[in-house]
Order: structure tokens, then sequence, then C-alpha cells
């Protein structure tokens, strides 16, 4: 059954689109601070329902009643990739979740091994509302504005469940999505760059590579009806050389964005250059490879928690 028929789920999510984008924006920093330990109190009660987070805390001596407020984030033990790895898939999912009506996606492997995760409907509408709140930043509108995305549609990976097996398929009985190319990174870059101009986005994302790989054909003199008005790169780091490099040969500015296939979008930089983290979403905090949190302008490993699933 779609989901999106059944009207308490639909509520639910024009609920979450009404508020969850602009609400950072909107918020006071208190506001938005009393939203998070109320997220962070619900999913540390969820997490305690499955197996592995509660196995954790049980030997940390931890209880949901013990969590107050984010600032008790320092009670909790770390869940590390590997033990997700080891406690997949049983270990990993709630008391009477059923995985029949999740989607079970992998992260890419960059670190020798990809971590599979389920993820529902909801929680994968919550994620996209990050990224539209990203695009808006550049004045994109999602249901209008012309948008070339290059994204990773291997099966399991976290655009193909979210994109091609959800929202799109779902959600063309409300709207035609005449606007939106979705394109897999594997295919050939000429083969990509024909297709492109042919749609003539003002919009185009994707990884630093495959944008790279574009952005050289372009200056080859392919692609000469793509002129996007803002770009947008995820998924790897955008360094300095290849940011200008792709903005010389596209004529538009290319903000980064942060994400992973676990947490969902991080961050993002605005058009000042200055990174936001979706504050509503996740909780961020930075340690040293003993654990140890790192001072501010230090560096370290990221540690997310998502604060909605």
């Amino acid at each position: 059954m779609n989901p999106f028929l059944n009207p308490i789920f639909l509520s639910r999510i024009a609920w979450s689109y009404m508020t969850d984008i602009k609400r950072v924006k909107r918020k006071s920093e208190e506001e938005v601070e009393k939203y998070r330990n109320k997220c962070f109190r619900k999913i540390v009660r969820y997490a305690y329902s499955v197996p592995i987070y509660r196995k954790k805390y049980k030997e940390a001596g931890i209880h949901p009643d013990d969590i107050k407020s984010i600032e008790d984030i320092k009670k909790l033990p770390f869940i590390t990739k590997n033990d997700l790895r080891k406690n997949f898939p049983d270990g990993i999912v709630p008391t009477g979740f059923d995985t029949k009506n999740a989607y079970l996606i992998s992260t890419s492997g960059s670190t020798g091994q990809p971590v599979s995760i389920y993820v529902d409907t909801y929680t994968i509408i919550k994620a996209l509302l990050g990224f539209i709140r990203e695009i808006q930043e550049y004045g994109v509108n999602w249901r209008k504005t012309k948008m070339s995305v290059i994204v990773d549609l291997t099966p399991e990976s976290a655009e193909e469940a979210y994109l091609a097996q959800t929202v799109m398929p779902n959600l063309k009985k409300f709207f035609s999505f005449k606007n939106m190319q979705v394109l897999h990174v594997g295919e050939n870059p000429e083969i990509l760059i024909k297709k492109i101009d042919d749609f003539q986005p003002e919009f185009l994302g994707g990884y630093p590579g495959v944008m790279r790989a574009l952005a050289v054909l372009k200056r080859k003199g392919y692609g000469k009806n793509i002129h996007p008005k803002v770009m947008a790169s995820s998924g790897a780091v955008l360094d300095d050389y290849t940011r200008k490099y792709i903005e010389d040969a596209f004529g538009a500015k290319i903000f980064d964005a942060y994400g992973s296939t676990e947490a969902g979008p991080v961050a993002f930089e605005c058009r000042k250059g200055s990174y936001h983290i979706h504050s509503d979403l996740v909780h961020l905090e930075f340690i040293d490879d003993d654990g140890n949190h790192v001072e501010n302008g230090k560096p370290g490993h990221v540690v997310v928690t998502k604060l909605y699933g």
C-alpha cells in the first residue's frame, strides 16, 4: 500500500513539511534547543527498544529515564559502525519493527566495509526535507525549478531508496516531477552531459568527482545549453581547486552539503560560505582517537546522533 494514501501518515508528512524546513530560521535558539531536547529524549527511548543499543546502555548503567536533555548525551556509550555490522540484521532494529515495510540501504564502504541499515518511509521524507531546506537557501523550488541531480542509483544505495523507490513513485499521484531529472552517477560522463544538455537545468547537483568530469567536458565544448544558476556538491570532499574548476566551467556558484547514509543531511554551506548544522535533525560531537571531546578548531572524528527516525 502507498503510505501516502494513509490520511494519518499524510498528515504527519504535511505537518513536518510546514514546520521542519523553516524551523531553524524562524525559531529562537531557546525554542530550537527545547525542540532538540524533546527529540533527543524520544530517540533515546526509541533506541532502548533496539537490542544493540539496549545492551550498550545497560552495560553503561543508563536508562532512558536518566536522560533529561541533550547535555546528557555524554552519559551514553558510542555505537560504532562495527557495532552495526556485527549486529545486523536483528540486533539493529527495534522490537516489533517489520523490515518488510522498510528499505535496506547500505553505505558505499569508503572505510573498507559497508554498513547496512533499515529506514522507513517517514525517516526518508524527514531527511529529504533537510535537502529542501538546503536548496531553498539558494532560491531553488523543488516543485518548479528545473533540477538535474546525479546520484547513486545502485541497489540498496540511499539515493535509490529515497528517490527511485519512495518519493518519486509514491508522490507521482500528487506531483508531476517534470522539473526533475534524476541520473545515475555510474553512467558515462559524455552520456550524462548529453542528457543534462537536453534538459537544460537551472540547478545541477552531484558528487564532486562527476561534477568535475562534467566540467572537463564543458570546457571541451560539450553541454552548450547547460547554464545552471546554482550547483551543489555532496558525498565527498569538495576541495578548493575542484570547486573553482567547476564554477569556472559552468559560470555558477557551487555549494557544499555534508551528509551520510546513516545520518541523512548533517550540514550545508550558506551563501556567505559558512557551514550550518541541521541542529534540529542531528547533534554533532567531535572526539579524538581516544574518544575524548576535542576543543574548537582542533581536528577530530565526527560523531553524529540523529534526532529523528
